[in-house]
């Protein structure tokens, strides 16, 4: 059986709860809470990062290579898409979404000088990709994918972190509410997450 050890709030460990709850397989999720990590996490991750998947002696610590670790090994229903040119474009998203959203995620998290620097990059790259929505479904079309599953935790937690999307992001925002209905969205997210958006 896979365990992940997942941090309460952290959106990347939010990312892998998801993929695991959408391919409905048996997983043990253990909650840590981030601001107070167990000192036996060192021996699992020696970054002392979130997430982490075990699995035999197999030990992750990313939550991108987690998910397409676990979509390889249960490959149904398929998360990246199977067409290479598809795939290196959603892999292309995931990447410019580190680069260009998440991190800023730290500055917003821990209040530093650079917060309202940090909220504006979000929200205007935000804003960039919303006109997609206003075509398709879903990030690479038709189909949910792990390009989905990497943005939803960020678009969650905007109130969370004080940022505002103007108007001419509302497909984006349609898009967003979509997402979160799903069973598997539901059913990933912690209590304290949940919390975020009362």
């Amino acid at each position: 059986m896979m365990t992940l050890y997942s941090g309460t709030t952290c959106p990347y460990s939010h990312r892998c709860r998801i993929v695991l709850f959408e391919k409905g397989m048996d997983f043990e999720v253990i909650d840590i809470d981030a601001t107070n990590k167990p000192e036996d996490l060192i021996e699992i991750s020696p970054d002392n990062r979130l997430p982490v998947l075990v699995e035999r002696d197999l030990r992750l610590d990313i939550a991108n290579i987690i998910n397409e670790y676990i979509d390889e090994r249960f490959p149904h229903p398929q998360l990246m898409p199977p067409d290479p040119v598809m795939r290196a474009r959603a892999r292309l998203f995931l990447h410019n979404f580190e680069e260009q959203l998440f991190s800023h995620i730290a500055d917003i998290e821990n209040n530093t000088a650079k917060v309202d620097e940090a909220r504006a990059a979000i929200r205007d790259g935000l804003t960039v990709i919303a006109p997609i929505f206003a075509r398709q479904q879903f990030m690479l079309g038709d189909e949910f994918s792990m390009v989905d599953v990497a943005i939803t935790p960020l678009l969650w937690r905007l109130n969370h972190y004080g940022i505002e999307l103007p108007k001419q992001a509302a497909p984006l925002l349609t898009y967003a509410e979509r997402i979160f209905s799903r069973p598997a969205y539901i059913e990933a997210m912690t209590p304290h997450e949940r919390a975020m958006r009362k």
